[in-house]
């Protein structure tokens, strides 16, 4: 199933996860963000990203791994925010404000050179919610190949 799929079959599709960005505190309005758009989807939530050549690292053609860390931090708040609100009964698009979660941990293994003007796929999932405390597991791939994978523990800050 390819990340088109997701986001074009609306009546699958848990509703957008907007909120989840302003729970991590990233705006969508600002210009030079990721503007990643994360969305639940049945048991992970996945987002779609693009790096423009801008990105590159050490190698033509390839993200450095600092872009790489960045866009699973993000993503690794926003589902946290994004399972959090699930847990408590909250619909994620009903328009009330989501937790805020803030990254205490997030661990990256680099596993294959993550390509530039590619659109990469990020996934999160839950691994554990106790309390104020969200374990998520990510990965981040090009195609087939995971290019990096995640773990954070994310906290959720007091309303």
């Amino acid at each position: 199933t390819t990340i088109a799929n997701y986001y074009n079959r609306q009546g699958e599709f848990d509703k957008t996860m907007e909120a989840l960005h302003k729970a991590a505190d990233l705006d969508p309005n600002n210009p030079q963000g990721h503007q990643l758009k994360s969305r639940l989807f049945g048991d992970e939530v996945i987002a779609q990203f693009t790096a423009p050549h801008q990105y590159t690292g050490g190698f033509p053609g390839k993200a450095y791994g600092g872009l790489v860390a960045s866009l699973l931090d993000c993503h690794g708040t926003a589902s946290a925010a994004g399972f959090a609100a699930r847990a408590d009964g909250i619909e994620v698009a009903g328009g009330r404000p989501l937790s805020r979660f803030v990254t205490a941990s997030l661990k990256v293994d680099f596993k294959s050179p993550t390509p530039l003007g590619t659109p990469l796929v990020i996934r999160g999932k839950l691994k554990s919610l106790e309390g104020r405390k969200a374990w998520i597991e990510m990965t981040l791939s090009a195609g087939e190949t995971v290019c990096a994978t995640g773990e954070m523990l994310a906290i959720r800050l007091p309303d």
